[in-house]
This record gives C-alpha cells, structure tokens and sequence, in this order.
C-alpha cells in the first residue's frame, strides 16, 4: 500500500498541513519539540484509530481546538481510499473510509496497514508479557482481521467470567457452579483457540526475527522466540478445560482467573539466555526493531503488498553502525522516518520534509 496524500486540520501542533508523499523513503527532519513524531502518529491513527504513543484522543487534539482531523488518500492492493477520521476533544470521534461510516474498526485494516518502530518499543524486551501478548494479538488482527473476533470472544468471556468469581467469591452456591461452568466452557473454547493462533505466529515469526536481528545488529548472535503458557504442556498440548477445572479451588478463593493465555507470554533470548534481563540496552534495542521488521514482512507475505513503515527517531536510540545497517536492510514499500539528527552518510531520501514550529515543507 502507499499513502499518497496527508491532510492534517488541528492535530497535536499542527493547526493545517498537507503534504504528498512519494512511495520510497520520506524522511521528517527536524529538531526535537516540531513535531516530526506528530506527523508520523497522524499516519499512525489512520490505520489504528490509536495513537502509537499511548496518547489518549483528547491528547491529540490541538491546544484551543474542539477537535481535529486528519485525512489521506491510499493505494492498497489497486484500489483507492480515502480515510477521515475526526478526533473529538468530547463527545465520540468519527470515522469515514470512501466516505462511509466505519462500521468496523477491522474493515479499515483492509484499507490502511502500517508498521511502527517507536523508541518506546524497548518496552517490549525489557517490560512486561502484556506488551508481548498485545504484540503478537495485534499482529493477528493484522494478518487476518477475522481474528479480531476470536480476540473479542476471549475478552468478553474473560470479563465475564471474573465477575461471576468476584461476585460469588468464597460462598458459592449450586446455580452459580452451573453459570460458572457455562462460562468455563466459553472461556476454554476462545482460549484453546487464541492460544494456538499466537503459537503459531510466534514459529511462523522467530526465524524472520533471527534474520531481521542479523540485518539491524550487523551481528551473528542466537535468537530464540518462543510462545510460553504454563496451562498447558511443555509441548503445547492440554486444553484450557482441565486447567480451570484444576485451578477452581483457588479461584474460587481468591475471585480471579488464574490461567489462561492473559497469563502466557512470549519468551525471546540472546545467546541462550532471557533477553529481558541478560541484553545489553543496544541488544535489546535491536531485538525490538528486529520484531517490528518481522511483523512488517509477515505481512507483506500475507497481504502481497508491504504496509507503511513508521521509524520514529529510530537514529537517537542506535549507534552509527546499527543505524547504517538499518537503512541497508530497510524493507521493500513505503517509508517514513523521523530524525533530529538528519540521515546517515551516504543515505538518500525520495522526499525530506522539515519541521518547525508547528509547519513541514519539502526540501
């Protein structure tokens, strides 16, 4: 997919941009505090209606403005889009794709897809197996937007299912087993399944991460992934049945789901040993870049057309060689990378937009 066309009306510091964007490398340059990771968010919230910052709505709105907008025009597999998107301060945003109302966040995937690499990507070596399980269910959704709906089944039961526990925590009685074990049943069906389609991501990915972790580090180190629940067996088999049922004394005490995938995570090592404790921060840095690649060509295989690729201030947070080794292993399609520091020697851009004071222009 490309992203032809950027319409930006009250976004972060931007009170109007537009800009056109060619289909190689675009870098946004500037110093820090303009706004370059702005830009790239703004591409960010078309595909995802989130900011890749973690940012809430209102956040994205610009100072003394009641909402903001931003529009583009894509090409994705032959067919034009236009996406809108209208950030309310208050109130509900609203989303128009070919000037209909979304009805499903999931059909915008077919319109827009991008990859983000963000500093604070780091987070997810060093931090905990949310950002890991989010990782990998976000990839899914990606792959396959009707994965979204196992996810959702997973969530809904979950939710439910803990409050039925909390509700009749240490005094249950006959009708509330038998609800419980309605939901036991939901509950096992959906996380059988998410389960199995998060390990086989995490085998289809872990050869690319190795790859992808060679290019960025410039370095032959060993990379293992793998996906990890401690309710099944150490080969991946046993269901989530057996597990609840084992697990119900003490769930029953303490009012919560002990087991299931929101438990599981997906363990990554260098050399042999957990990369979370045993990497250096410039090991860690790459691993995280090397799974965003990854993600980027699982998708491209998926999908026959790469997404967009955001790199925000990826050049602050590597040292020379791991920069330069990014750029030579940069995947085929359309890229956007913001640097304060400009580009590498020897680096050429299809288009270099700088930033300042709330205002991009080409040059």
């Amino acid at each position: 997919m490309q992203l032809h066309h950027l319409w930006l009306s009250e976004f972060r510091s931007y009170a109007e941009a537009e800009v056109e964007l060619p289909g190689g490398l675009t870098a946004v340059l500037g110093q820090n505090g303009q706004g370059k990771s702005n830009l790239l968010e703004a591409v960010g919230y078309l595909a995802t209606l989130r900011s890749f910052r973690g940012a809430p709505s209102e956040a994205l709105v610009r100072v003394g403005a009641d909402r903001a907008v931003v529009r583009g025009e894509v090409t994705t597999d032959g067919r034009e889009h236009l996406v809108e998107a209208e950030i309310a301060r208050t109130g509900r945003n609203r989303v128009l794709l070919d000037k209909q109302r979304l009805a499903r966040q999931r059909d915008l995937l077919e319109a827009v897809r991008v990859t983000v690499f963000a500093p604070d990507d780091l987070e997810l070596v060093k931090g905990g197996p949310a950002l890991r399980r989010g990782f990998l269910d976000d990839l899914l959704v990606s792959l396959h937007p009707r994965h979204d709906a196992v996810r959702s089944d997973w969530e809904r039961a979950l939710k439910q299912r803990n409050a039925l526990l909390k509700q009749i925590h240490g005094r249950p009685d006959e009708s509330a087993l038998v609800t419980l074990e309605v939901w036991d049943q939901k509950l096992a069906a959906a996380g059988d399944e998410l389960a199995r389609l998060r390990d086989g991501l995490a085998e289809r990915l872990a050869p690319t991460i190795a790859r992808a972790y060679r290019d960025v580090a410039d370095d032959e180190l060993d990379v293992g992934l793998r996906y990890t629940s401690a309710w099944r067996g150490p080969d991946g088999t046993g269901g989530l049945a057996a597990a609840l049922l084992a697990a119900r004394d003490d769930e029953l005490r303490r009012g919560l789901t002990l087991v299931g995938p929101h438990r599981d995570d997906l363990e990554l090592t260098l050399r042999g040993l957990p990369a979370r404790t045993h990497a250096s921060q410039g090991e860690q840095r790459s691993l995280a870049l090397a799974m965003r690649l990854a993600s980027h060509r699982a998708l491209l295989e998926t999908h026959g057309s790469p997404p967009v690729l955001l790199l925000d201030d990826v050049f602050s947070e590597l040292d020379p060689n791991r920069s330069a080794a990014l750029l030579r292993s940069l995947p085929e399609g359309q890229t956007l990378l913001s640097s304060a520091a400009g580009l590498p020697e020897g680096i050429a851009a299809d288009l270099v937009l700088h930033v300042a004071a709330g205002g991009v222009s080409a040059g």
